[in-house]
């Protein structure tokens, strides 16, 4: 006896279609729909975000002569920037270099300060009343009141007494209560008040950060007392700090 053939064929029909719903036709996707985080398998361009590249930052208003001349291992600077050529104010900043990756930071400062009575120079001589312009090391201190805290060699001496009036008749005494020499036609080393003078007298010399006696200098530094004392507890010998100073104009070259 033979079997009829068309319940049996109804039936393979039916369970075709029902595991073609299931294996054989592709998901629908909604492109609105918000698509799920990469997974394990995902490509690193998909599942890394690029940050921007930094560059290390440089001491702003210096123009390239000027950094070329700042050693390479110095990691602080006081920037001492004249408003002009012949102008007796400025304005001084600390920077900093404590990690290669960030650069040059600010440390302390603007501060105000007086300079030379005339102004700046690239050939500083004796009696011009200019401040000389460049790049000097940092790497002695002194004065006449005790040492504050300073990390810099300290002398403290009697022979640090200023006396007499300055350029607009303002008394000098206590300028030299706390110094830091600048390293231009001195020897590194020794106490601010040593004389000699490599470049030759005709060159001048005893050219200072001292204490501010509320006008021009003859072509010293000068701040404030509190910030003089700042400056002293700041600057470390192991950091090779050194003064960058000069009109803005010439600093920026």
């Amino acid at each position: 006896m033979s079997v009829p053939r068309r319940p049996y064929v109804m039936l393979v029909a039916l369970f075709l279609l029902v595991i073609g719903c299931s294996a054989g036709a592709a998901p629908t996707v909604d492109p609105a729909a918000p698509r799920e985080a990469a997974g394990p398998g995902a490509s690193a361009a998909q599942s890394r975000t690029v940050e921007p590249l930094r560059r290390p930052a440089v001491i702003p208003a210096l123009g390239p002569r000027t950094r070329s001349q700042i050693p390479a291992t110095a990691r602080q600077a006081v920037v001492v920037t004249g408003q002009g050529p012949d102008s007796n104010r400025s304005s001084v900043v600390l920077y900093n270099f404590d990690d290669p990756a960030l650069g040059w930071r600010p440390g302390a400062g603007p501060w105000p300060a007086h300079n030379g009575m005339e102004g700046w120079t690239d050939h500083h001589v004796a009696g011009d009343l200019r401040s000389p312009a460049g790049v000097f090391g940092l790497t002695d201190a002194g004065g006449r009141l005790p040492d504050p805290g300073a990390l810099l060699p300290y002398d403290e001496d009697s022979a640090f007494a200023a006396s007499g009036e300055g350029f607009l008749g303002e008394p000098l005494e206590g300028s030299f209560d706390y110094v830091v020499a600048i390293n231009y036609n001195r020897t590194p080393g020794t106490s601010p008040l040593d004389r000699d003078r490599p470049l030759g007298e005709e060159r001048g010399g005893g050219i200072w950060i001292h204490v501010d006696h509320e006008g021009p200098t003859q072509g010293c530094v000068s701040l404030t007392e509190d910030r003089m004392r700042e400056l002293l507890l700041i600057l470390d010998p192991a950091k090779s700090p050194v003064i960058v100073m000069g009109d803005a104009a010439s600093l920026a070259r």
